[in-house]
């Protein structure tokens, strides 16, 4: 390979040698044109309610049309496999759709019958033993593999003896849930030959898979790779829940859960190599050190320019009722409050920023579906018209 890849570098200056005049070989490369049909597979517990507020301001900014659920859903079909019909218009607007970025699990046909033939895809994920403990709080009273076992410890002392395949449709959260949004069987036998082939598969079918456990590097990589602006990607994590509900695990829980969730754990670690590996190839360590140090600068700016708090704080201190994100299971999601007296332009870029993706997904379904029934969140509504 890498000889080849030093032939064709020489061949290449050879060919430049004899076409271009030095005074052409200064003239800056065209610059590139942002992306805007793009598909994002949002997987779970993996930081990705954070990148699909990115992909709603972005979508926002270029008054592009998103694909969202159906009438009352709030996921396109989730847990069932993805199809057409379950996007919000699709009859009649067809494939002219720019952005998806819902919950879905992966169907790539039906997708493509949605998104445009020249859409970007790309997904997240992230290591598989903090995911599985997220999991786990975030799941506990809805995942009978989780309810019946005392903390996440006990459960994978025996997984087995918690988790009964029959019950899958709910059980989905406690094995292997990348590969299952991906569009696979979860609970599939872990054989060397059918793990290649579906990582194989996801490589044609996705142009970038992001890792969580790199959120700044990624947004970097996923700037670059989309020619999107640095404020594209400026993101307050979302989603997120307060450090007392972490429980720890002990070092045989980790190595349990490689076992147990050894499909997601062969996802993870093929593709943690390959995005280092595209970094190393387009950007450069140096180059991507220096762009997330102006990322975090400008994320720090804004924190200063928004929030009342410079962080995020637990859900009984949201003051604004609008901004409180879906609470489930033992976690305690956070969120935030803005400060008072922000002008107008300010204060829309501030609530976009920190506005859950309940709550915002409700506020672009009006926008696109005006003679649609809104979509009942079941809490008050930030912008309770479109003029606001």
């Amino acid at each position: 390979l890498g000889l080849s890849f030093l032939s064709g570098f020489f061949h290449m200056k050879k060919s430049y040698r004899i076409s271009k005049s030095h005074k052409e070989l200064l003239i800056p490369p065209t610059p590139c044109h942002a992306k805007t049909n793009v598909m994002f597979l949002k997987t779970h517990k993996t930081a990705s309610s954070t990148v699909l507020n990115i992909m709603f301001r972005f979508a926002e900014r270029y008054n592009l049309t998103v694909a969202l659920p159906a009438d009352q859903l709030f996921h396109l079909g989730y847990p069932r496999t993805f199809v057409a019909d379950f996007v919000e218009g699709f009859e009649t607007i067809g494939q002219n759709y720019n952005i998806m970025c819902n919950h879905l699990r992966f169907n790539p046909l039906e997708v493509k019958k949605v998104m445009a033939a020249n859409t970007f895809y790309f997904s997240i994920l992230r290591n598989p033993i903090p995911l599985l403990e997220s999991s786990y709080i975030y799941y506990k009273d809805y995942v009978p593999a989780f309810r019946s076992s005392k903390n996440v410890n006990e459960f994978l002392e025996s997984p087995t003896k918690y988790y009964h395949p029959a019950d899958y449709r709910k059980n989905i959260y406690a094995r292997n849930i990348m590969w299952f949004d991906f569009g696979y069987d979860n609970n599939a036998e872990d054989d060397t030959n059918y793990t290649q082939a579906v990582l194989e598969e996801i490589e044609q079918n996705f142009h970038l898979i992001l890792i969580a456990d790199y959120f700044d590097e990624s947004m970097i990589l996923l700037k670059h790779t989309l020619c999107w602006d640095l404020d594209d990607v400026i993101y307050f994590k979302l989603n997120s829940r307060s450090q007392d509900t972490v429980q720890t695990l002990t070092p045989e829980s980790e190595e349990q859960i490689k076992a147990w969730c050894s499909l997601d754990w062969k996802l993870y670690l093929h593709f943690n190599q390959s995005f280092w590996r595209r970094i190393e190839e387009t950007i450069g360590l140096e180059v991507l050190e220096k762009e997330v140090d102006h990322l975090r600068t400008r994320q720090k700016e804004l924190m200063e320019t928004c929030l009342s708090e410079q962080e995020a704080v637990r859900k009984d201190h949201i003051r604004n009722k609008a901004l409180l994100p879906f609470q489930s299971g033992a976690a305690n999601i956070l969120g935030y409050n803005l400060k008072q007296d922000l002008d107008n332009t300010t204060l829309r870029t501030c609530q976009k920023m920190v506005i859950p993706e309940l709550q915002y997904m409700s506020y672009l379904y009006a926008v696109q579906h005006p003679h649609k029934k809104r979509k009942d969140v079941g809490l008050p509504l930030l912008w309770t018209s479109l003029q606001e």
